[in-house]
């Protein structure tokens, strides 16, 4: 074999061997960085309790809309009622362009916090957990509600299912409400968390 072909071969060798170590180590970076910014289920599990109202903050487009609701703290995404049974821990939410459909569900923690870049748990003042996350369960189902439209409860948004559990557990309970211009009336924000006299901080994970 010509000595220039067999310095050829040896070349593109080289070449595709430093290449794949290079994508290698570029895939273990990544993976290891998604492991440093994503919240994961055990960083949470010890600090909720039933009841316990969940926040996050995706890494999708959509979350920033959804985020964007809130007119001040701009923090989180969505929010769940966590629901604890015999040390099974669930998540009751209505979520939106989620495979599967758009509805009411109850989902495992760790299939809640899939790609969560930040995390907060609250903890309702004054009102036993369970029949918070009992409240939330009979809700199971329902439409996610598109309209955005305090008006009915048929259909229902993230932080609307917060909304009405807490309104039929307490009717007098007063959540602050804001204008969205997209939605062209007012809607439940994400920082309803923000209300003292209703929620207590327990912790907050992530950026």
């Amino acid at each position: 074999m010509p000595k220039k072909v067999i310095i050829g071969v040896f070349l593109i060798i080289s070449i595709a061997s430093v290449l794949m170590i290079n994508h290698v180590m570029i895939y273990q970076k990544i993976g290891q960085y998604e492991r440093h910014i994503y919240i994961k289920s055990e960083d949470v599990y010890s600090s909720l309790e039933d009841g316990d109202v969940i926040y996050r903050m995706g890494n999708r487009v959509w979350s920033l809309l959804f985020r964007d609701t809130s007119p001040t703290e701009k923090r989180f995404s969505h929010v769940g009622i966590v629901k604890i049974r015999n040390d099974h821990v669930t998540v009751i939410s209505a979520e939106a362009l989620t495979e599967g459909g758009d509805f009411v569900k109850e989902v495992s923690l760790s299939d809640y916090l899939w790609h969560t870049l930040s995390a907060g748990v609250y903890r309702i003042n004054n009102i036993e957990g369970a029949l918070i996350s009992d409240t939330a369960m009979e809700f199971i189902g329902r439409p996610f509600d598109w309209d955005f439209n305090m008006d009915e409860d048929e259909k229902l948004y993230c932080s609307e299912l917060l909304y009405v559990v807490l309104k039929k557990i307490n009717p007098d309970i007063k959540l602050n409400t804001s204008w969205d211009k997209k939605a062209g009336r007012y809607v439940i924000p994400m920082d309803i968390y923000l209300q003292k006299e209703y929620f207590t901080e327990i912790g907050s994970w992530g950026r």
